[in-house]
């Protein structure tokens, strides 16, 4: 599964490349629509404690009369001082990795007009302290632009999608020892639906909202990511973000819902 999807993000990068540079040759003044950021926050406190925090996130995107696509990857590592108790049972302080996340997608989207599309998107996530260690989607739906002027920009996309996760590892005691026990992978016929709202403030403040639903007979995914970025220069910018993700079905003694706020420097191109 895991080959097959990135097998499909190549492909499909590919693809809308080799399109962008067919536009070139024929106008060397256009790009192609192509535009993208790239994030980095990072954040760390020594002393009484200690804790390191590091995000990165990497996205393009293009639109022109014939395409609608977007790629990302993301990448999340956290470390904190913890207090545990060792083989000996005396008391340690460890410098332990408490988050451990990347993932990565893409959307291809070939317009049938100025406001509908027809879209195929794939995206993969490792996660090794939420409630799926991994999980990926494969879909195919039909997008629509339903507001773009100066300032706003809303578009909607749904579809049938394909999903494949592992739920995360459970530790169990058996005859007084710890078991790491492994969980069978998952799979379902899910539903995917995708709301992007953007909406520009000022000259130099603009607010995005994306909402990502996968929903299953066994497990409904939510993603919601909102943003407000204040530009500095044209290329620089410092943007406050705020993540929830919720899972529906989790196992005993996880948690359903994760949530990520992250300041970072924001790099355009």
């Amino acid at each position: 599964m895991k080959k097959t999807l990135i097998a499909g993000l190549l492909l499909a990068a590919f693809a809308s490349f080799a399109v962008q540079a067919q536009d070139t040759d024929a106008n060397p003044a256009n790009n192609g629509g192509w535009s993208g950021s790239g994030e980095f926050g990072f954040a760390s406190a020594t002393g009484n404690s200690r804790s390191e925090n590091i995000n990165a996130k990497l996205g393009l995107s293009q639109e022109n009369e014939q395409w609608k696509n977007n790629f990302f990857v993301d990448a999340l590592r956290s470390k904190s001082q913890q207090t545990v108790v060792d083989a000996a049972g005396n008391t340690v302080e460890q410098f332990n990795t408490t988050a451990n996340r990347y993932d990565g997608g893409a959307s291809v989207g070939l317009k049938l007009d100025p406001r509908s599309y027809i879209v195929g998107a794939a995206r993969y996530e490792h996660d090794d302290f939420g409630a799926n260690l991994w999980q990926g989607i494969v879909s195919l739906g039909y997008g629509y632009i339903a507001l773009k002027d100066g300032r706003n920009e809303l578009s909607f996309e749904i579809g049938p999608g394909y999903k494949r996760y592992r739920p995360a590892d459970v530790d169990m005691v058996v005859g007084g020892m710890v078991v790491h026990q492994q969980q069978p992978t998952e799979s379902e016929m899910v539903a995917r639906g995708l709301a992007n709202y953007k909406y520009k403030l000022t000259e130099n403040t603009a607010f995005e909202d994306t909402l990502l639903m996968e929903a299953g007979s066994k497990n409904t995914y939510l993603q919601n990511d909102a943003g407000l970025a204040v530009s500095m220069t044209r290329k620089l910018a410092l943007k406050v973000g705020f993540q929830v993700r919720h899972n529906s079905d989790v196992l005993p003694g996880t948690k359903k819902t994760d949530t990520l706020t992250t300041t970072n420097l924001v790099y355009s191109f």
